[in-house]
């Protein structure tokens, strides 16, 4: 047996032993038996991902698990890369969740069932990636999805938001998995069998047209699961209503099995996919990034704002894969395995600061009881560690040097420049607009975790919870600390990511040699000449900051001021009402912007009593809706609801009315069966 296989065995072990104890233990022995059984799982799920990107591949058929088809499982490169993003995310998260979830009291997720199905969660975001056959991918995915809205209604009873978040994702999972089902059924269908290696082996033989559909429905159903445009709604919803730790499991890793599903069936097993297909790939992408992080850029809620940001950046990774496709459809297999490496790079990235950053954010959630960060304010000096933790984990994410998201959106940016060389009018037109929506999804985030950071933890305190949090407990720091050594590895070390993304990327299909080398320090681009070393420009950039700090001290030497009282102009002491707030902060943006995110704003004037002329209160509202919700989702919902309330005349509760439906309704069964005879 493997060492990968091994892993997997103790994976599935633990998350056994991690149900059974959320069943039986009581109390906080119960939490912390689980989180302990779910951070070794996670630890199982990375050390078996490593050694598949190692080189290490092994297959298992376990025929008593699943009727009829048994359960099939497989691991490669490609499959141990996300196994090992799952795993190390899990492990930490699980690391924080014991800290987090032991002061919640009975109910939220210390209670036993949603103990219970956090380890459950958790194995099946470890081994989609290694089910081999389309009963066993479904058979996962749908425990995955399950579990995750068990996990999303653990606070039902505090909120009703909660319940009407739950209600969202429960239909956009399943749409989503009907679409994946009619897709893999007729992939399976025209290629004559359902284990992957029918699939891959029979899919030459498919007629084009049923190729395209395969594509198309696959791709829409794993762009639902990714939180893509105009498939999101859920993601909004779901991700700041769960508990912090389920939202840190479900932004990090499981949204990355959206990609992970496109690469695996459009590219490996269907073989590469239509011109189009990829370009509509790409162009899902692009609007994802622009639109998530607008809608960002408005939130003011902390972890609606990090909900967006993950359908900003998995836009992003979606934009590499559709490139890729794109490339390898034209015959460029060279710029191909180059996208295809920087989408993986930048999944693995993500996947790492984003954990980290809704872990920060339940941190302060669980400090202040508050989402919305015009109430917060003051939280550096009274979360020092949180803040910092939450400070690494912006600079990841606006793609700036340190930071280890600058790597793969340099990267990404690399694959697009030197894939203009392909030829064709659709790549001289849709590559240019890419790197413009990278650029600007890239300054746009930079934005929104500055006023992130800047008005939740650095500004005055703005209502009394922000002014008497207390910093968390050491377990939680202890899980985000180790999200924060995976940042910075991946910042100064992406060198020794190197052949791992070229395994993975052969392993998917692409052979266009070796997109990336190991190099340590340096990141190398094979195929291309160009290379990035983030150490030095670390040491670059600090190196001038240093030198900027000791020209301005030398500067204020040299004129020396004398300290004195400046005039107030009457105003008095500045208070907190008077600072910026995230409303204030992206209303600039909000005015760029308003054509495509259509503001509402109400202003509500209260008279005075008995007097038509004094004003006893105005009260101002503005508010940014989703606008593809509005206009797409709510006249369907407005439609069905019209329906049911129409169909209630159906049902007056008479026998004879009922009787008769069911004569007729015979009657039409008889008929129809006369004419198919």
């Amino acid at each position: 047996m493997s060492s990968a296989e091994s892993a997997t065995v103790v994976a599935a072990g633990l998350a056994g032993a991690g149900v059974l104890s959320g069943m039986l233990l009581p109390g906080r022995i119960r939490v912390v038996a689980v989180g302990v059984c779910t951070a070794g799982l996670g630890g199982a799920g990375l050390a078996g991902g490593v050694a598949a990107l190692g080189g290490t591949r092994w297959s298992a058929y376990l025929p008593g698990l699943l009727p009829l088809s048994g359960l099939r499982l497989a691991v490669d490169a490609l499959s141990g890369l996300f196994m090992a993003v799952a795993g190390a995310v899990v492990l930490a998260v699980a690391v924080y969740g014991i800290g987090y979830a032991s002061g919640r009291g009975p109910r939220g997720p210390a209670s036993r069932g949603v103990q219970s199905a956090l380890p459950v969660f958790a194995l099946a975001l470890v081994l989609v990636p290694a089910a081999a056959s389309v009963s066993s991918f479904l058979l996962l995915w749908e425990a995955m999805a399950v579990t995750s809205l068990v996990l999303v209604l653990a606070d039902q009873r505090e909120r009703s938001s909660v319940r009407e978040a739950g209600v969202w994702y429960a239909v956009m999972t399943h749409f989503g998995l009907v679409l994946l089902l009619a897709g893999l059924s007729l992939f399976a269908a025209g290629a004559g069998g359902e284990t992957f290696a029918q699939l891959r082996a029979g899919a030459s033989g498919m007629s084009p047209g049923a190729r395209g559909a395969v594509f198309v429905l696959v791709a829409a159903a794993f762009a639902s699961k990714a939180g893509m445009v105009p498939l999101h709604p859920w993601l909004p919803r779901a991700h700041p209503e769960a508990p912090s730790n389920v939202s840190a499991l479900m932004s990090a890793a499981m949204v990355n099995l959206g990609a992970y599903g496109i690469i695996r069936v459009n590219f490996e097993l269907l073989g590469g996919g239509p011109r189009w297909g990829w370009l509509l790939v790409l162009a899902t992408g692009a609007l994802s990034a622009v639109y998530g992080i607008l809608q960002a850029a408005m939130a003011s809620d902390i972890k609606r704002l990090l909900a967006y940001s993950t359908s900003e950046n998995l836009g992003l990774v979606l934009i590499g894969v559709g490139a890729a496709g794109l490339f390898a459809s034209s015959g460029y297999p060279v710029p191909a395995a180059l996208a295809l490496a920087a989408a993986l790079l930048h999944v693995t990235n993500h996947a790492v600061f984003k954990a980290l950053l809704f872990c920060a954010a339940g941190s302060v959630v669980r400090a202040t009881g508050v989402r919305d960060l015009d109430r917060m304010g003051g939280l550096r000096a009274r979360m020092p560690a949180t803040a910092g933790f939450f400070a690494v984990s912006s600079l990841a994410a606006v793609a700036l040097p340190p930071g280890n998201g600058f790597l793969s959106e340099w990267l990404l940016l690399q694959s697009l420049i030197h894939g203009m060389t392909v030829p064709g009018v659709s790549t001289a037109i849709v590559l240019p607009l890419a790197v413009a929506v990278i650029a600007l999804s890239a300054g746009l985030a930079a934005a929104v975790f500055v006023k992130a950071l800047g008005v939740g933890f650095f500004a005055r305190p703005r209502s009394a919870r922000a002014a008497s949090a207390e910093e968390s407990p050491p377990l939680m720091h202890l899980g985000m600390g180790l999200l924060a050594i995976g940042c910075t590895a991946l910042a100064l070390v992406p060198g020794t990511l190197g052949n791992s993304l070229s395994r993975a990327v052969a392993a998917a299909g692409l052979h266009g040699g070796r997109p990336l080398a190991g190099g340590g320090l340096e990141l190398k681009l094979d195929q291309v000449a160009a290379s990035l070393s983030p150490l030095w420009v670390t040491a670059a950039l600090v190196a001038g900051v240093v030198a900027a700090s000791g020209l301005i001290r030398l500067t204020t030497r040299r004129g020396r001021r004398t300290n004195a009282r400046l005039w107030d102009c009457g105003g008095g002491a500045p208070t907190p009402r008077m600072s910026y707030t995230a409303t204030s902060f992206a209303e600039p943006l909000q005015r760029v912007f308003d054509d495509v995110l259509e503001t509402e704003q109400d202003v509500d004037v209260t008279p005075v009593r008995d007097s038509a002329y004094l004003v006893e209160r105005v009260r101002f509202r503005r508010s940014v809706p989703d606008r593809i919700e509005h206009r797409l989702y709510r006249p369907v919902l407005a439609a069905v609801e019209a329906l049911g309330r129409a169909a209630r005349r159906l049902a007056p509760g008479s026998v004879h009315r009922y009787l008769g439906y069911g004569f007729f309704g015979l009657v039409a069964l008889l008929l129809a069966l006369a004419v198919g005879w």
